[in-house]
């Protein structure tokens, strides 16, 4: 779903290096940015894979809605990340913008034609795909084996890892947290404030998405303390 252009007149990128995949040579391709409000779907689950997206502002969310109505978050895209690459035809997840967010947009048989001509292209998706599948992993394991403390921490540390700044700026709510990691609204609120009294992360502003980690690694250590709640 495209809700609208961006009114900017500058120059807009139109080569794969700005757009993320760098190739032997500095393809000119078609590229196009977007605008899309807080919440607005991107694209949908079984939808037809016509374009490829990179982050440019803002934040993405990919996730399923399951047969009892829960949502389950499969994954955060976050400024510079490149979503919406499918083996198929169509979209696996459905994507909504975290907040107000502009992506850049790639129709996916442009990208097919660079890569069957530029083998650093093609070496680039297939890094990328490969990531993507240790997340899927990882992700899994961390649903499947670890505590409710356990996986608040490993998701401060990845959000952390991503960012690359002094502190953690979150642009998503508590609840999509929550659907992101398997667990209750309540459960994550939770552990965050044992985190805070622990003194192990602070909090910098009232809604508590700014966050300063104060001892990244004893929040690596975390000992269990719980059990994982649904």
């Amino acid at each position: 779903m495209f809700v609208r252009i961006t009114t900017d007149r500058r120059p807009q990128p139109n080569t794969l290096d700005e757009f993320g995949l760098a190739g032997t040579f500095n393809r000119i391709i078609g590229l196009s940015e977007f605008k899309y409000r807080k919440d607005t779907e991107i694209f949908g689950e079984k939808e037809p894979a016509v374009y490829v997206y990179q982050v440019k502002h803002g934040a993405v969310r990919s996730y399923k809605l399951l047969s009892d109505g829960r949502r389950q978050i499969a994954a955060f895209h976050l400024v510079g990340d490149i979503f919406g690459i499918e083996n198929g035809d169509t979209h696996r997840f459905t994507a909504e913008a975290v907040v107000e967010t502009v992506a850049r947009l790639i129709k996916r048989e442009s990208i097919q034609l660079v890569a069957a001509r530029d083998a650093v292209v093609s070496h680039n998706l297939l890094s990328m795909t490969t990531r993507n599948l240790e997340h899927a992993e990882n992700h899994m394991l961390l649903l499947g084996r670890k505590t409710a403390v356990e996986r608040v921490a490993a998701f401060l540390l990845e959000m952390d890892c991503r960012t690359g700044a002094d502190n953690v700026s979150l642009p998503m709510t508590r609840r999509d947290i929550a659907d992101y990691l398997g667990l209750t609204l309540e459960t994550v609120s939770r552990v965050l404030s044992s985190l805070r009294k622990a003194g192990v992360l602070t909090f910098l502003d009232g809604d508590q998405r700014e966050i300063m980690l104060n001892d990244r690694s004893r929040l690596a250590d975390f000992d269990r303390q719980e059990p994982a709640q649904p």
